[in-house]
């Protein structure tokens, strides 16, 4: 693949980065399409809806993040219905760290709300891996930091993503020789939120992609 041709494509799509890209963009898809192209796989929709996910799930940055739980009290009624009544909503609102622990508590392998595990094991990476449980996955339960490292993050995208780990669904489930579920394929990462959209920016990736393969 050229990849020159590669970002000169996304760079242009109006349905990625509309023009510019940044050092940290042009970096964090390197590392995603070296990896690629040292793992031996060949399904070009794969790398495509992988980088996709990461432009979604980083808000652009293509680039490991911390999963941001700065949320207002609506905000967590429409996030986190389950977890907070409205009286709590209130008092647990902009307070991130309260808000993980009480969110996540007792699930995912975590502790109590008061052990802690919530904020230690919040989303992190290009995927944003939450929960003691796949923290120990990758090997990293003792140092959760780790997952924001730009080769941990894109290990963890592309085992979790090819190989079902953190839904039970895979890129071969929806991306194979008989069809192409773009859409349906955001239920490898999380049901159905944005996956249209997802799905947009995935056929926009592959564009560039084929295109730097020809050229």
């Amino acid at each position: 693949m050229k990849h020159a041709t590669f970002f000169a494509g996304v760079r242009t799509s109006a349905q990625l980065f509309d023009g510019r890209l940044t050092p940290g963009q042009v970096a964090g898809m390197e590392e995603i399409l070296s990896a690629w192209e040292a793992s031996g796989l060949t399904d070009l929709r794969w790398l495509a809806y992988m980088l996709a996910t990461a432009f979604h799930e980083t808000g652009r940055a293509m680039q490991p993040v911390v999963e941001n739980l700065n949320y207002s009290a609506a905000g967590l009624r429409a996030t986190f219905p389950k977890y907070f009544t409205a009286a709590q909503a209130n008092s647990y609102a902009r307070k991130p760290e309260k808000i993980a622990n009480r969110a996540y508590a007792n699930r995912i392998g975590n502790g109590s709300e008061a052990s802690g595990d919530g904020w230690r094991y919040r989303g992190r990476g290009l995927v944003q891996i939450t929960g003691r449980d796949n923290y120990r996955t990758y090997g990293i339960e003792g140092a959760p930091d780790t997952a924001l490292e730009p080769k941990t993050a894109v290990r963890i995208m592309f085992d979790g993503m090819v190989h079902g780990r953190f839904t039970g669904k895979k890129l071969s489930d929806y991306l194979n020789s008989k069809s192409a579920d773009w859409v349906g394929a955001r239920r490898i990462i999380n049901g159905n939120d944005k996956a249209e959209d997802i799905a947009r920016q995935a056929y926009a990736f592959h564009d560039a992609i084929l295109d730097a393969h020809r050229s």
